[in-house]
């Protein structure tokens, strides 16, 4: 999937100094249905995790949980 002509956005969690950003775009796919692509900011080149809306949505609640059994 190229992902290079997207528009990718700095998640709002990443501090200015962090080491640990991430960055979420949206991409069409198969021409209907939508993908959420994530990549790490510092390696803009590198691989990205390709999401459905559904599998996106399912990852975050997920993320969010954890987080809040670790506080």
């Amino acid at each position: 999937m190229d992902l290079t002509p997207r528009t990718w956005r700095k998640s709002s969690y990443s501090g200015a100094n962090s080491g640990n950003c991430v960055e979420v775009a949206g991409a069409p796919y198969d021409g209907a249905a939508r993908t959420v692509a994530v990549r790490d900011s510092r390696d803009p080149h590198g691989p990205a995790l390709a999401f459905t809306p559904a599998g996106w949505q399912a990852f975050t609640r997920r993320i969010n949980g954890a987080a809040k059994i670790r506080s």
